[in-house]
């Protein structure tokens, strides 16, 4: 089985109340872990982790804020008075902006600085705040962090801000493997690409997390799921993956040692050979379907 390994281990999951995050961190519990579910949704928060706790699970919480250092070293000292040594953190909390119908010169600061404070950020502020702590204590751990392959391997032109913050996590997730082989570290990097198809979950309404101040306006967003948008655009054969298949291959990721964690796609190989050939080729980019 896969999360044997993994019994009696302690994972930390950012982003945990709901979608992928929230998967996660039931799955991590099922296989036997102690998990520290992580969210900015106080509400949500509660609900997810009342919910694993009433199933007997290993699931405690709290709320943390992934663009604030102090919020996230608290997140880190709660975690280790409540369980001790952290082994797995999976930094995973994300979010979208609304610019699927704007060109990338008409996004404004505030849009670039959320996006960027949420998705980037708030990986190098997990990484600050639970790294020095896992490499202290010296035992085998696991970073994971999640990007897309969007962005994280070839980039959509719909999505300026959410394809740059992903490439950057897939960049920074490169460099912390290295720097850990580096150091002879016993921990390993991971990036994380949700797939093989757009994932069933509701970062399509982000603006609901989005702070007063970093906000340009509030006209509402026109959907609140990938299943929503499916509908919306007649398109009903659109294949979705549930968060619970992305949960089933991290965890199978972790287990295996695998740097990448992206599952078997033919469609994104093609377009990854496709942006690959081009650069190998000093070719001029084609547009990506």
């Amino acid at each position: 089985m896969a999360g044997e390994k993994f019994r009696g281990k302690t994972a930390v999951v950012t982003g945990g109340a709901s979608g992928v995050g929230r998967c996660l961190c039931e799955l991590f519990a099922r296989v036997g872990m102690n998990v520290i579910m992580a969210d900015i949704e106080q509400a949500a928060l509660e609900a997810a982790g009342s919910a694993l706790q009433e199933q007997g699970l290993s699931v405690e919480w709290v709320l943390a804020d992934v663009t604030d250092p102090e919020s996230m070293q608290n997140l880190e000292s709660r975690s280790r008075e409540t369980f001790g040594n952290i082994h797995v953190l999976c930094n995973n909390a994300g979010v979208g902006i609304k610019e699927a119908q704007r060109r990338i010169w008409t996004l404004t600061p505030k849009d670039w600085e959320w996006g960027f404070s949420v998705n980037v950020m708030g990986v190098a502020n997990g990484i600050r705040a639970f790294v020095p702590g896992m490499l202290a204590h010296g035992e085998p751990g696991h970073v994971v962090n999640t990007s897309s392959t969007n962005g994280g391997l070839y980039s959509m032109p719909t999505t300026p801000i959410y394809s740059s913050t992903k490439a950057a996590v897939t960049s920074m997730s490169e460099i912390l493997h290295a720097q850990f082989r580096m150091d002879g570290a016993a921990l390993q990097a991971h990036v994380l690409f949700p797939g093989p198809h757009l994932v069933n979950t509701n970062i399509l309404s982000s603006m609901r997390n989005r702070p007063a101040q970093l906000r340009d306006n509030d006209e509402p967003v026109a959907y609140t799921s990938m299943a929503d948008l499916a509908k919306a655009s007649g398109i009903a054969n659109m294949q979705l993956t549930e968060p619970e298949e992305v949960a089933e291959t991290c965890l199978a990721g972790l287990a295996a040692g695998q740097f990448w964690i992206l599952p078997p796609s033919k469609s994104n190989d093609k377009q990854l050979t496709r942006r690959t050939e081009s650069i190998l080729r000093r070719q001029n980019p084609e547009l990506q379907a």
